[in-house]
């Protein structure tokens, strides 16, 4: 056992080794100008970069190098060492604790890049005053040049490395961050489940934990803005005296003018966060479920419900956008405003304003716009981290499974496997009836013990109290050994078969293929193209209910357990296989295992060592089969009920033939991949032609992103009419800019000695005015952007929710719900608040780099020679750049989804994953999939800088031949006044480059998102759901006959027929029963009558329409089913059995009274308005198949189709519901597809599907006569069974 284990330490050790190469031991001067990202920039150039040319993280930026020093901060720092009781500072702390080192650096870089930006405006006075001498000293003039030039490379330097350290905090946050809370999402009690929705979970990974990784950009943005300050105030006060104070002043006024702007923006933004858990657990609701709105016709009120939840978030959105675009309106104007107040506080104090100093202060100002503007977003920054760091905090102090409720003994250790004494327990700690009380039993090694009772008399809690997952009131609980345990709703996850069955165990053949004998997966897997190796989708979604049943017994089995529950896994596979499962799984493989099943099968009750059964919580009688019989009525009703279902063969000969020549296990109860007899058909086309496989891989697309996008982007609102608005009020706000800061400089005397061009009134006043102006164009600007990207942004909300919600059920089949709520979620999240601030971004460096080089070649001419070849090689390098970025970029947004789909899918499990004691297996799978996130966000992050490093320098090259210029050329070619100007503007060259490549990638890389959603606009759509030439009457149907004329169906055009040439008629106003063997095609001619797939050939004709020719809710809500998965929505008991809200409480009571659910609702307090939690999980499997029965009786629809309706009741309820649907549905046709053979041997006719063809079709006990039809030999079969022993 140890050697495998350590050949995968050694292993990863190894890949560590190499995954140290890129950037960890690389010499200096590599390390300084980023070339060690050069041969992966080449390897883009030359090919599509997919996730193996990725390099691997150092280890210290992956999971497993940096969770375990947070776990250990995270404990030193907590009182009790648990997670319980962290709060938000603690949290903070020791993420601080976890990652001191790189915070150290990055604040000396940004320290660095600080100091190093203040020399140049500190040298500009005395720059101007050398233009100014007479007889020029060639060196002072050339030292001053190199002051310039190794500031502003150092500037340049200290930036760079600033961002990539930063984004590998980044990395390093998150991975901590997810890892911590995917744990303790495993460790959740069942309360702490229900009262968080999974839209909450799926937030708290997808938005928050990024959020707070992304905090790591502004962190240290708070601490440097007093040093900028005093910085700016130290050369101010050495050119204008006393006046620096003024300009103190006005910085931190406008500074202040933040905070209540602050407060209202994170307030919204709270608002916004809640809005949207809420539409993305709605969201992820309808994925899961979207089959079943299909068949009812539900599709677009489910879609008006999330428009709904859309428009109270969109009101937030908007609240605030607008709020955040009034702060960079805001601040856009500072430095004009600041700017206004010293040179007004210097005429006043009669300080002399000369060129020298006007451009230094002026120079100073531009450097301060840096920290005032960015200020706003540090703040919004720190709000939403903290939001962020609250909402996990709360999380993880969420109420964890008490580990003390069951004591654990080692196997062996005594011969009482299970042992419950006085246990009371209730999953509601509130409520005054405990779940299951006055427990006591013991269980021997080796006993088989049945548990069986009504539907909702707490089965399934029984087997939770000994898995430990019900809260304990009061008793003990000991189990000795270990668990393995089969739930009654399968949970499958993605992954291939194999891996399902083995779930993390060593590989043993022998035992493996024992396993799939015993439950018949052989012949199953023998049909599937890649057979073990076939890729389940998510939720099991290409297998049949049948077979994930299976699938999932075969876990247990596989898992070498000592004691075994199972909760009635054989409901959801006809008699058959049930019988097989039974006896080959429990009476075979595990006859010397000790076995705890829950059944509402009879027939499986007598092999039983000991029987429970139970009422109301608790055990009303126990012994084994005789004994309970003789003893009292409990049993006896199940008992009962199953004979009358019995009784009916009774009247006609029992069929000869002895059991076992009839049952061959496996024989063809196989079951085809695609026809499969359950609801889960899969009709994917590309999906199985591809290699076999359902799921595909997601598609990215290659490439750059095509003009189109942004054209379709920027035209989506008002056809983009408000886009030459927005432009003009730009390039007027920066002219005017320029403007005021040119004619302050010619307006402003050169030295003491000469006489001013104007006077100093009239200057200031001018500056006023401009500075005036030019704020009002970027408040107009900033207000018509929001309305443009907030109009944008509903369109696209809007038209891809309609493509999704019209998408036919292969689109679902095949693509993974969390592709489509990661659209819903983190893309959309991008076009509502991202988007257009990067567009309006991206003019301001833009429009300014052309006025700088203008300005400079205005006093230097050459300069624009110069600036050609400079502009062609930044050009070059940016082509060499973007084709590897981009493909990070995407592989970012495809590594994202399955990081999420993992977390779901395992919260889903938790409770088999902590049955199966597989926490730690399943947390280095996350952070398996956490790494393969960070490694191409980090290797993005060092592209970016590799590239604005080297536009840095060419830039630097531009400035410092501009300097060279001047100091070289005679004086009387130059004029002082512009060429200060010139040097003013030249110094934030480099920070302006480094600006706009910024917001064009990153725009470059959001835009990836409106390209996702553009990617589910054009969903091919089902065919319409209305056809206004050809609507039914609003009675019709009113016989209810449905004729099938030479049906064909198959789900994609290169596939198999399911459904062969099928001819009969279905005759109005009767019982038909269709039954066949799993894989038959039942399910398939379902689907065909409810157009989920249309006919390939053939018709199928109701009261002599053809169904083809009507839209889709013509038909659909005029037929009525039953589901085989009972499915209830986040909401109330009123608003899921009424949906569309049509009938009245007294109609409502009456459908509940006649599915006997109306006594069970009138204990509740709410009554109808009992709550509902997401999936209906409060509600017990038989509770939520009433619920089903309720609509169908509300709707009252005349033809009615029943999917193995019953298959989660006990026999007695099944009975109540048979009765309930002769008296109600008396005269309707009632279509039943059933595994207890019982419910349709009262039928009119018998329809038996025999692999996609009809084998035999006639009345049961006509059929019944002729011992040689297969219809006796099925129901030999179950007699058997039942007497079965």
């Amino acid at each position: 056992m140890k050697e495998p284990l350590l050949g995968h330490e050694s292993s990863s050790l190894s890949e560590a080794k190499r995954s140290r190469s890129l950037f960890a031991d690389v010499g200096l001067f590599s390390n300084i100008t980023f070339s060690w990202m050069g041969p992966l920039l080449d390897l883009g150039k030359r090919k599509t970069l997919d996730l193996n040319d990725v390099p691997f993280l150092d280890d210290c930026d992956s999971v497993h190098g940096i969770v375990p020093k947070f776990r250990s901060k995270i404990a030193s720092i907590s009182a009790t060492g648990q997670y319980t009781d962290v709060t938000t500072v603690k949290l903070a702390k020791a993420l601080v604790l976890t990652t001191w080192k790189l915070i150290i650096v990055t604040a000396v870089y940004a320290l660095l890049r600080t100091v190093t930006s203040y020399v140049g405006p500190y040298l500009i006075e005395y720059f101007v005053g050398y233009l100014n001498e007479s007889p020029r000293s060639a060196k002072k003039g050339y030292l001053l040049v190199l002051a310039f030039v190794v500031a502003q490379f150092m500037e340049s330097l200290s930036s760079r490395h600033l961002l990539f350290r930063s984004q590998q905090l980044g990395v390093r946050v998150r991975s901590a961050l997810i890892a911590i809370i995917y744990q303790k999402g495993l460790a959740l009690s069942s309360q702490s489940r229900q009262s968080s929705s999974n839209g909450e979970l799926i937030n708290v990974v997808s938005l928050d934990a990024e959020r707070v990784g992304d905090f790591n950009w502004s962190m240290h943005e708070l601490w440097l803005v007093p040093v900028q300050i005093s910085l700016a105030m130290v050369i101010l006060y050495s050119t204008l005296g006393l006046a620096a104070f003024a300009a103190l002043a006005a910085t931190l006024l406008t500074m202040l003018a933040n905070i209540p702007l602050g407060k209202i923006e994170q307030n919204y933004q709270e608002k916004t966060m809640t809005a949207k858990d809420a539409r993305m657990s709605a969201m992820s609701e309808i994925l899961q479920n979207m089959r079943i709105l299909k068949l009812q016709g539900w599709e677009l009120i489910f879609l008006s419900k999330i428009k709904e939840l859309r428009k109270v978030e969109m009101n937030w959105i908007k609240k605030y956008v607008y709020t955040s675009s009034m702060l960079i309106s805001v601040f856009f104007g500072a430095t004009a405003f600041v700017a206004m107040i010293t040179f007004g506080t210097c005429m006043i104090l009669g300080i002399p304003l000369e060129t020298g100093k006007v451009l230094s202060a002026l120079a100073t100002f531009r450097q301060l716009q840096g920290p005032i503007h960015s200020l706003p977003d540090t703040i919004s920054s720190v709000i939403q981290t903290k939001v962020s760091l609250d909402r996990i905090c709360s999380f993880l102090c969420l109420e964890e499974l008490a580990s003390d409720v069951v004591t654990k003994l080692p196997s062996g250790s005594t011969d009482i496997s299970v042992e419950v004494r006085n246990g009371h327990f209730s999953w509601d700690s509130s409520s005054q009836v405990p779940t299951l009380q006055d427990l006591n039993f013991r269980v021997q090694k080796g006993m088989r013990v049945a548990i069986c009772g009504t539907v909702g008399s707490g089965k399934s809690s029984l087997l939770s109290c000994i898995l430990g997952e019900i809260p304990k009131l009061s008793g003990e609980v000991r189990t000795c050994g270990r668990i393995a345990c089969v739930s009654q709703s399968p949970w499958i996850q993605s992954g291939t078969i194999e891996e399902n069955i083995l779930f993390g165990t060593q590989m043993n053949r022998e035992r493996y293929e024992k396993v799939l004998a015993a439950c018949s997966l052989t012949n199953d897997l023998d049909i599937l193209p890649l057979g073990d190796q076939t890729v389940i989708g998510e939720r099991g979604i290409n297998l049949s209910g049948g077979q994930k049943q299976r699938i999932q017994i075969a876990r247990a089995l596989y898992q070498d357990a000592d004691i075994f529950l199972f909760d009635d896994p054989f409901s959801a596979v006809d008699a058959r296989t049930g019988l097989h499962l039974f006896k080959e799984c429990l009476l075979g493989f595990l006859a010397s295992k000790t076995v705890i099943y829950v059944t509402h099968h009879v027939e499986f009750l007598p092999s039983a060592d000991v029987i429970l059964v139970l009422r109301d919580g608790k055990i009303a009688q126990s012994g084994d089969y005789t004994e309970i019989l003789k003893s009292g009525e409990e049993l006896m009703e199940l008992v009962v009920s199953h004979k009358d279902a019995l009784s009916t063969l009774d009247m006609l000969e029992c069929p000869s033939g002895n059991f076992d020549s009839t049952y061959h296990p496996g024989g063809n109860g196989s079951t085809l991949f695609i026809a499969e007899d359950k609801k889960d058909d899969n009709n994917e086309e590309e999906g199985i032609v591809q290699n076999g496989q359902l799921v595909e891989e997601e598609e990215r697309e290659k490439g750059r992103v095509g003009f189109i996008v942004y054209w379709k982007y920027i035209t989506m609102a008002y056809n983009g009419a408000l886009v030459p608005l927005i432009l003009l009020a730009q390039i007027i706000f920066q002219v005017l800019q320029i403007g005021s800061n040119f004619w302050m400089a010619w307006a402003a005397p050169v030295s003491k000695d000469v006489d001013p061009p104007v006077s100093s009134l009239l200057m200031v006043n001018v500056y006023v005015a401009l500075a005036l102006v030019s704020s009002l164009c970027i408040f107009i600007r900033s207000h018509f952007l929001v309305i443009a990207g907030c109009k944008t942004a509903t369109i696209l909300f809007e038209k891809m929710h309609e493509c999704i919600f019209r998408a036919p059920m292969s689109f679902f089949d095949s693509t993974p719900s969390g592709r489509i709520l990661n659209r819903a979620s983190t893309d959309q999240s991008t076009v509502d608040t991202r988007l257009f601030d990067l567009m309006g971004y991206l003019l301001f460096p833009a429009i300014e780099i052309l006025g700088t080089i203008i300005l400079m070649s205005q006093i230097a001419w050459p300069v624009f020679v110069i600036f050609i070849p400079i502009i062609v090689a930044s050009l070059w390098y940016q082509q060499y750049y973007i084709d590897a970025a981009r493909e990070l970029q995407r592989l970012i947004g495809v590594c994202r989804a399955p990081v999420m789909q993992h977390f779901t899918e395992s919260i889903a499990g938790s409770n088999i994953i902590r049955c199966f004691q597989k926490e730690r297996q399943f947390i280095s799978s996350i952070g398996h999939l956490m790494d393969n996130l960070s490694r191409p966000s980090l290797y993005n992050a060092a592209a970016m800088e590799w590239l604005c490093f080297r536009l840095d320098i060419l830039s630097s090259f531009i400035f410092s031949f501009t300097l060279i210029l001047l100091v070289s050329s005679s004086t009387a070619l130059i004029d002082p006044k512009t060429a200060g100007l010139a040097v003013t503007y030249g110094l934030s060259l480099n920070m302006l480059q480094g600006w706009a490549i910024a917001v064009l990638c990153s725009l470059e890389n959001q835009m990836i998102s409106v390209e996702r959603m553009l990617q589910y606009m054009n969903i091919p759509s089902e065919p319409p759901l209305t056809i206004s030439k050809s609507r039914p009457n609003c009675q019709w149907p009113t016989k209810g006959e449905i004729e099938l004329r030479n049906l064909h169906v198959r789900y994609a055009p290169q596939l198999p027929f399911v459904l062969k040439g099928l001819t009969c008629t279905l005759p109005g106003g009767k019982k038909t029963g269709i039954v066949g063997r799993t894989g038959g095609g039942k399910s398939t001619l379902i689907q065909a009558l409810f157009r989920i797939v249309d006919p390939c050939i053939g018709q199928v004709l109701i009261d002599g329409i053809d169904i083809c020719t009507i839209g889709l809710h013509d038909l659909r809500t005029r037929l009525s089913i039953i589901p085989q998965d009972p499915v209830m929505f986040q909401g109330t008991l009123r608003s899921n059995i009424d949906p569309l809200g049509e009938y009245s409480d007294e109609q409502i009571w009456e459908a509940l009274d006649s599915c006997h659910l109306g006594d069970q609702v009138r204990k509740n307090e709410l009554k109808l308005d009992s709550t509902v939690i997401e999936s209906g999980k409060n509600w017990s499997a038989g509770q939520r198949q009433l619920v089903c029965l309720g609509r169908v009786i509300l709707k009252r629809r005349k033809i009615l189709v029943l999917d193995e309706a019953t298959s989660s009741v006990d026999p007695i309820t099944d009975n109540l519901i048979q009765k309930t649907l002769k008296h109600q549905f008396s005269e309707c046709t009632v279509i039943t597809i059933a595994h207890r053979i019982t419910s349709v041997l009262d039928s009119d006719k018998v329809l038996l599907l025999d692999n996609g063809e009809i084998a035999e079709y006639d009345e049961p006990a006509k059929l019944l006569e002729d011992s040689t039809s297969l219809f006796s030999k099925l129901v030999s079969e179950y007699t058997m069974g039942s007497d079965y022993k």
